[in-house]
């Protein structure tokens, strides 16, 4: 992880149970590294929902894909209306 990298770097601790103090070229980045270390712990739900969602959302489209084909492959037109003829 990109946080534990930074802070070894420097010489500072980083964990998951408090902020401690980290001292980079005079300003304190304690509570951003702090805030980026569990955000990894964030990633290991995220990941697997969202892989979760990927696949529903491919079998949703291959289904609906297959539908579409099977309407125009019996010869039924579009949905959509032609557009009316005014002059």
């Amino acid at each position: 992880m990109t946080c534990a990298w930074i802070a070894n770097a420097h010489g500072c601790k980083v964990d998951e149970g408090s902020v401690h103090p980290c001292i980079i070229n005079g300003q304190d980045y304690g509570h951003l590294l702090y805030t980026l270390g569990v955000l990894g712990w964030l990633m290991l739900v995220t990941i697997p929902g969202g892989l979760f969602a990927f696949v529903t959302w491919l079998i949703v489209l291959i289904l609906h894909r297959a539908s579409w084909r099977k309407r125009f492959g019996v010869g039924v037109p579009p949905p959509i209306p032609p557009p009316s003829a005014t002059a």
